[in-house]
């Protein structure tokens, strides 16, 4: 039996395009809701860019059948007053069309890119994003009471094909120790020497656009002459929300000291709760003899752990400046918040170590890198763990399979709740899509 892919049918309205030349009109009408044909082509072109452009009437239906699904969701939440604040719409509606004006830069642009106008994109995210939070607030009430237990992981586990099990990618996992060195009041000094000097260029008459352009250090806005985009107050770290909101349009802030560096800031138009701003940012530099001692001290440490005079966990504990030294450096994957890296992960992360080509227990020399604030550090690192790439088992990857197992048994709830739930509203479904196959919903 096909899966009813439900997290991609409540994502598919955040990815809106022009549709060209499509006529649009009604696919399926559920309840008081419909399903537009524009709805099942955005949906389905994602899945084509997955998975190819094979059987693409039956993988439309596939769209259809799962939109349906989030209709009966949403119809069901409307009818028990499920409630979905208007506050809560609009923090996710703020943040897709911040990224959207980010993204293109101007409301023409935008346009251009999606065919919607900026006011016409924000009602359907308001539209989309109230459905999208009422289904799932809805699905979690129907499922919430799902559990499984070891005996049932281990059925669906044996329950599916051999030839079916998954492939699960070579995984490492690490331990690291890391000195990122203190920045010195000399170089804070000089950097904000530097901002003041640019201030007052700016308020003599220069282009702010023109200086971000040529001196920030925040390489997704200099290219844009410093500009952010629209957004509203808890988007942005406290400091440079304080002052960025406190500013006239056209006003330049004080020199603002944030966790990533120091800015100035010049506010470029306020809309209502948001905001449009240009920055500059220079982040301090740590010194080129701090760093030296840093990679001295690590490679040194890393010898007394190779020699067995000193564990790791302890060194991490006494050491290592990183968040994680208190669990004896316990490296955590930040895309899944699991301690186990892919190959790819190993690669963006951890690129300088050569962690391919070390053995488990193999602690490295001391490596450069840039911490998640940009920082200079150096880091020694711990192979604990290689996990070779191999088909998924019960042994290695069973919180995996416990997942998928919980998975499935809440869509088989959910699946025996619109069939019975069908029968109580008004469904129509277009000419156009009445030889589909509805694989869970019949």
């Amino acid at each position: 039996m096909k899966k009813i892919l439900l997290a991609l049918a409540l994502l598919f309205p955040l990815t809106l395009h022009a549709q060209g030349d499509l006529v649009d009109g009604v696919a399926a009408i559920v309840g008081r809701n419909i399903i537009k044909y524009s709805d099942i082509e955005r949906l389905y072109a994602q899945i084509r860019l997955k998975q190819g452009a094979a059987d693409a009437f039956n993988n439309r239906c596939a769209v259809l059948e799962n939109l349906i699904l989030s209709q009966l969701l949403v119809h069901k939440g409307e009818i028990d007053s499920v409630e979905v604040s208007d506050e809560e719409v609009n923090q996710y509606v703020d943040y897709y069309l911040k990224a959207d004006m980010r993204n293109y830069g101007t409301r023409e642009a935008l346009r251009e890119a999606t065919g919607f106008s900026y006011d016409e994109l924000k009602e359907q995210y308001q539209r989309m994003m109230r459905n999208n939070l009422l289904s799932r607030r809805v699905e979690y009430q129907l499922t919430e009471d799902v559990t499984v237990t070891p005996r049932q992981v281990t059925d669906f586990f044996n329950s599916l094909p051999a030839d079916s099990l998954p492939m699960m990618p070579e995984r490492y996992e690490l331990s690291e120790i890391v000195i990122e060195p203190q920045i010195s009041e000399a170089e804070r000094d000089r950097v904000r020497t530097q901002l003041a000097e640019l201030r007052e260029r700016v308020i003599k008459g220069e282009k702010f656009s023109m200086l971000a352009t040529l001196y920030s250090q925040d390489p997704g806005s200099a290219k844009k002459g410093g500009e952010l985009g629209f957004f509203s107050r808890g988007d942005m770290v406290g400091e440079f929300e304080s002052a960025a909101f406190a500013l006239k349009p056209g006003e330049v802030s004080p020199i603002i000291e944030t966790q990533y560096g120091f800015h100035i800031i010049q506010l470029i138009e306020r809309r209502g709760n948001t905001v449009n701003a240009r920055h500059i940012l220079i982040v301090p530099q740590v010194s080129a003899e701090d760093l030296l001692k840093a990679r001295i001290k690590l490679d040194s440490i890393a010898v007394e752990i190779r020699s067995g005079k000193l564990s790791f966990d302890d060194a991490a504990r006494q050491y290592s400046t990183a968040a994680n030294a208190n669990t004896g450096g316990t490296a955590i994957n930040p895309a899944d918040g699991t301690p186990r890296f892919d190959r790819s992960a190993i690669d963006q992360l951890y690129y300088s170590v050569g962690v391919h080509g070390m053995d488990v227990g193999e602690v490295s020399n001391a490596t450069a890198f840039k911490t998640d604030k940009q920082r200079d550090a150096y880091r020694i690192v711990r192979l604990d763990r290689k996990h070779e790439a191999h088909k998924a088992n019960l042994t290695d990857d069973y919180d995996n399979i416990q997942n998928a197992a919980l998975a499935d048994a809440k869509q088989k709830k959910l699946q025996k709740w619109a069939k019975r739930y069908m029968n109580t509203i008004y469904i129509h479904i277009s000419d156009q899509y009445k030889d589909c196959i509805f694989h869970n919903l019949q």
